[in-house]
């Protein structure tokens, strides 16, 4: 048993089965609730409980899947390269609207933080909490917050858009393709883009395109921002 905890396939088989029983939970629902990812992580996490299993073992195979999120982040730009003439016609609001998001999501969680007493290294790891794993690690690194709280705000960020983002584009009339991709992909990143793909190719390659950007923004902002109202 020891030398299976302590092979790196450990983790990556228990995280691909999670995955997969998510999945199929989903299907036979269709409810945002069970999204595949939400499923999968409570699901590892109980195992670990269950049966005491040190994160350290688990980690060695789950790293190997976290190396992958970069390559599978740049993968979305294939529906923006679909639709690059439109991205091309609308430009200057689309990035207006990117740039208006990312500021808005970091000054938010930060003003939200402090009303309810969160402490300086709580407030520099969420505040990137609405771009890609990938980014948001390096960015809570710069910023001297915990990348591991980074992560698990960036899981609830995404995980919340997937859920909420129908119902939100349906409460406020949000009926334009492009508007309702660049707000999803702003606010929720990759998770919230497998939602925003569901509702149309245009809607997806616009989250996708907000990803990038609201990343690289956040990316160069946020360490000016910290330093102005942390």
């Amino acid at each position: 048993m020891e030398n299976l905890l302590n092979n790196p396939l450990f983790g990556v088989i228990i995280s691909l089965g999670a995955f997969e029983i998510g999945k199929f939970i989903y299907s036979k629902t269709r409810m945002a609730i069970f999204n595949p990812l939400l499923i999968s992580v409570t699901f590892i996490i109980l195992v670990l409980l269950k049966f005491d299993i040190p994160f350290e073992s688990y980690s060695q195979g789950g790293d190997i899947i976290v190396f992958f999120l970069g390559p599978a982040t740049v993968v979305l730009a294939v529906p923006l390269y679909k639709q690059s003439e439109l991205f091309k016609s609308y430009f200057v609001p689309i990035i207006l609207g990117i740039i208006v998001g990312a500021l808005v999501a970091m000054i938010s969680v930060v003003l939200m933080g402090k009303l309810m007493g969160l402490n300086i290294t709580l407030l520099r790891s969420f505040m990137p909490k609405s771009i890609t794993t990938p980014i948001g690690i390096e960015v809570s690194k710069t910023l001297g917050g915990e990348p591991s709280i980074t992560i698990m705000g960036i899981l609830i960020t995404g995980i919340t858009g997937y859920i909420v983002a129908p119902a939100v584009c349906k409460l406020f009339r949000i009926k334009n393709y492009i508007a309702r991709g660049v707000s999803i992909g702003a606010a929720s990143h990759a998770i919230g883009t497998t939602k925003a793909i569901e509702m149309g190719e245009i809607t997806g390659a616009m989250s996708s395109l907000a990803i990038v950007v609201t990343g690289l923004v956040t990316l160069i902002l946020a360490p000016i921002l910290a330093g102005i109202i942390l």
